[in-house]
């Protein structure tokens, strides 16, 4: 099965309306902007779309509904993983009936199985047991407390036609070049951190071939231009995309430091928290998180408008899609304090 993946697929959100049930109105319009401004395709209900607290009937039509606004212009990766084998198998066999042809399983959270556990009970199972599905690893220790190891990873590849890539999200260089040297130059490796996808796309030893990423859900274009550059071999556009966009890529996580009656403490607001401050900020109707996510401190928020404000300033092209597709002005809404009205806690600590 010759397949490699390509470009920016972007981890898209849920958007959920006031009272926290999925917004199917906004959801639409969320995918539309990801198919006009092209990317390669989208990745829903996983953990960037709020997948642990989605029901499985809601996670099944957050699929289903972005799957049908793709059509044929954009690739659909569905999130189908779970810390438990018989959910993923269970969710797999559901997308598969539908259509869809690739999913992305996270490495099972919480339960602390060793590699050799996961490439075993978990992974083995389910490409075996759906061998026209396009298997993606996510692997990310730091939020499952597991990880896949490139040894295991490179066993499944060579077992399994239909396990041809991963999302390296370890955060780490060594691993993303271990992972190439055994899983050899055809398998796909996608980076899971927006900060590093230029570097693992210029890094002769990782050679990444693009991103599952979640600041595309803002600027897609722009993403998906920058992959394509570095794919190219046209680095000097590359690296000019790349610094435009880091002051957004460094707001995946929001990390602040917090004054209490007790000493201070530190806050990090993590995905999706931040990038939904972002979108909704810009106008763009994400919505809030569901509990027990919840907002973002002052601090936070102000360095978020604070990015946003740099990179209307300096690059406003990056940004300036979205007024079209949301009908928005953004020099209003990012000048405007009514526009961040009720998107941080008023008062994060007493």
């Amino acid at each position: 099965m010759a397949f490699r993946f390509r470009g920016c697929y972007t981890a898209v959100v849920t958007p959920f309306d006031s009272k926290l049930r999925v917004d199917w109105d906004s959801l639409k319009a969320l995918a539309h902007f990801q198919k006009e401004q092209g990317v390669r395709g989208v990745v829903p209900a996983g953990t960037t779309g709020e997948s642990p607290t989605l029901s499985w009937k809601e996670h099944y039509r957050v699929i289903e509904t972005y799957f049908e606004c793709a059509g044929s212009a954009m690739e659909t990766i569905a999130g189908t993983g779970s810390n438990s084998t018989e959910e993923s198998l269970d969710a797999t066999r559901h997308v598969a009936d539908g259509g869809l042809r690739a999913v992305l399983l996270v490495d099972p959270y919480y339960n602390g199985p060793s590699s050799l556990e996961i490439r075993r009970e978990y992974y083995e199972p389910i490409a075996s047991a759906f061998p026209e599905v396009q298997i993606v690893p996510y692997v990310i220790p730091g939020r499952t407390g597991t990880q896949l190891l490139p040894q295991d990873l490179a066993i499944l590849a060579r077992e399994h036609p239909n396990l041809q890539a991963v999302k390296e999200a370890t955060g780490s260089v060594e691993n993303a070049r271990l992972t190439r040297k055994l899983c050899g130059p055809e398998f796909s490796i996608l980076s899971g951190d927006d900060d590093k996808t230029l570097p693992f796309m210029r890094d002769d030893l990782i050679v990444c071939s693009g991103a599952i990423s979640v600041l595309s859900n803002v600027v897609p274009r722009a993403v998906e231009d920058l992959t394509e550059a570095a794919l190219a071999g046209n680095l000097e556009e590359a690296e000019r995309l790349g610094a435009a966009l880091q002051p957004l890529f460094s707001m995946v996580t929001v990390k602040t430091e917090e004054n209490t009656a007790l000493g201070p403490v530190s806050v990090r607001a993590r995905n999706p928290l931040a990038v939904k401050t972002m979108m909704n900020a810009l106008g763009m109707g994400a919505g809030p998180c569901r509990q027990p996510l919840g907002k973002v401190t002052r601090k936070a928020l102000e360095h978020i408008l604070d990015g946003l404000r740099t990179v209307w300033d300096r690059n406003p092209e990056i940004l300036e899609p979205i007024e079209k597709a949301f009908d928005v002005s953004l020099d209003k809404r990012l000048r405007d304090p009514k526009f961040s009205e009720g998107l941080a806690y008023d008062v994060a600590y007493e």
